[in-house]
């Protein structure tokens, strides 16, 4: 892959090599000055074609198991009982949208900024008074770490879900979220445009 985007991207820079020795041919100014703008669109296009091809290819086959291993966060859990105001300090605390609920390693449910507001606030309930199991979301839908990014970014985006367990033989291994998704995806792009840019800039000091 890397073999082919250097052959053309050095095929782009000859294209525009031979445009800017163009002023030795007799061509109207018009259209000497259009032919470099259609080149430039030209490379423009293959250089995005290729970063969106091989980012694809990146995100297909990459796993949430190697995620988490790039997170080291602890899990975040709250027991049955808990109370729904403390379970909120504990999310305040942690800077995090959700906790699983769990009881002797056992993963009850999930609860998420969104239950607090709909199911407490917006119920009327007292948060001091109300355990988290009464209002928690009850068997979310867990993946396996073999779950590819890409289809994590599907069953999110189709499921109107922010928060994904992670669990292997009955053992919660994480939560992966809808932020750390699309944290990976972006830094996988900027990469991208780093070594587009780096390969452009290496090709355009050698001609």
């Amino acid at each position: 892959m890397k073999n082919s985007l250097k052959c053309v991207v050095t095929l782009v820079f000859l294209l525009l090599a031979q445009a800017g020795l163009a002023d030795e041919v007799a061509l109207p100014a018009p259209v000497l000055k259009w032919s470099i703008y259609i080149l430039l669109i030209f490379a423009l296009c293959v250089m995005v074609g290729i970063f969106f091809f091989r980012k694809g290819k990146t995100v297909e086959f990459e796993t949430l198991d190697s995620l988490l291993s790039r997170k080291h966060g602890a899990i975040r859990a709250a027991g049955p009982e808990t109370s729904v105001t403390d379970c909120v300090r504990q999310m305040n605390d942690h800077r995090v949208g959700a906790l699983l609920v769990m009881e002797d390693e056992r993963l009850l449910g999930i609860f998420t900024e969104r239950d607090a507001l709909t199911r407490v606030l917006g119920a009327g309930l007292d948060p001091l008074q109300t355990p988290v199991h009464e209002v928690m979301s009850k068997n979310p839908l867990c993946v396996p770490p073999s779950t590819t990014l890409e289809e994590a970014m599907s069953i999110i985006t189709n499921q109107r879900i922010r928060h994904l367990p992670v669990v292997l033989d009955d053992r919660v291994l994480g939560v992966v979220s809808s932020g750390d998704l699309t944290h990976k995806l972006v830094e996988d792009q900027a990469g991208e445009i780093r070594e587009l840019v780096n390969i452009a800039g290496r090709r355009g000091a050698s001609q």
